[in-house]
């Protein structure tokens, strides 16, 4: 297990320097965005370009990049937005924004998607099933920001039930106790809506199949002939069994809740790393796009490492790494 795990965490490093090596690549290859602002402006993020070794050889300012994160972890500064703050400094203040919105649709989605899941494979074949299938699909099918769209038009626009945007984040505040008061998730209701209906439809899929498999396996068969109930030999061991599959589903999703959903921040105004991202894009900051490229890069290759550790963990029978 332990080789496995050391094996995994190099192969990830290892596909971590590759992308962010050739997103450095492709970005150096773009003409540099010109500044603007005042003249102390320029002439620090002139300044910082100069250190940074801009405008050397592309060879050179890769290994001058790689020599900043490894001895120092600097990303560089904001140049066409946030101009001269420090680009983790910026990240940090908009990740507690991700995190809540994403944090309120999962404790949502997980037991709803469940209990949907375990119904619809207990009534498998009947109505019920079929009802919550069609469902499944529908939702799975449809983008999320199209149900943002709709969320926004029925509950903000028409019942007015909402504000179309959060509630703004005063950042001279304690961010945390902000993204979790009740006035906070109230404003961000029509985002979660948004961001639970295919995370429900998702969980409800995985569940009834899973559970709907080991329903028919032979020990079930045995378990209801010494006496157990329906409900009993269902909770007992099948969903036991089940949970096999669909906790790592669940892990992996609490733990990619960092990387958040782009558009349905920039949709509802959430001042998250995802409107972020796409901001980055549009203003040409490279900087911003490379730290937010190398956070999402590695909160999916950490995700997968420990949701394969988990299956040794929730089924003993299983090693990792064992031939």
């Amino acid at each position: 297990m332990v080789k496995y795990v050391i094996k995994r965490l190099l192969l990830a490093a290892l596909t971590l320097f590759v992308i962010l090596s050739l997103c450095f690549i492709l970005i150096k290859l773009l003409p540099l965005p010109p500044v603007n602002g005042t003249a102390e402006t320029v002439a620090i993020i002139e300044a910082r370009r100069e250190a940074m070794g801009y405008y050397k050889p592309i060879i050179e300012q890769f290994f001058l990049f790689w020599g900043r994160i490894f001895t120092s972890f600097d990303w560089g500064i904001g140049e066409t937005m946030y101009q001269t703050q420090d680009v983790m400094s910026i990240i940090g203040q908009r990740l507690p924004a991700t995190i809540g919105v994403n944090v309120y649709s999962l404790v949502f989605s997980v037991p709803i998607g469940l209990l949907l899941g375990i119904f619809a494979a207990v009534k498998k074949n009947k109505w019920q099933d079929h009802i919550i299938s069609v469902g499944v699909m529908i939702f799975i099918s449809v983008p999320s920001f199209i149900v943002g769209f709709l969320v926004q038009y029925i509950f903000c626009y028409k019942l007015q039930w909402f504000d179309l945007s959060v509630n703004r984040i005063d950042y001279s505040l304690n961010i945390w106790s902000q993204i979790f008061s009740p006035s906070m998730f109230v404003s961000m209701i029509p985002a979660i809506m948004s961001l639970s209906f295919g995370s429900i439809a998702g969980f409800t899929r995985y569940t009834r199949a899973e559970l709907s498999e080991v329903l028919t396996n032979d020990y079930m068969l045995l378990a209801r002939t010494k006496g157990l109930t329906r409900r009993q030999a269902t909770v007992r061991h099948a969903l036991r069994n089940a949970m096999v599959v669909i906790f790592p589903m669940i892990l992996g999703n609490f733990i990619s809740v960092l990387s958040g959903s782009l558009i349905i921040e920039g949709l509802f105004s959430i001042p998250g790393i995802g409107s972020l991202y796409i901001t980055s894009i549009t203003s040409l900051d490279y900087n911003f796009f490379m730290t937010i490229s190398a956070f999402y890069t590695a909160v999916g290759l950490v995700a997968g490492i420990i949701i394969d550790l988990s299956y040794g963990f929730i089924d003993p029978r299983i090693r990792m790494g064992v031939k």
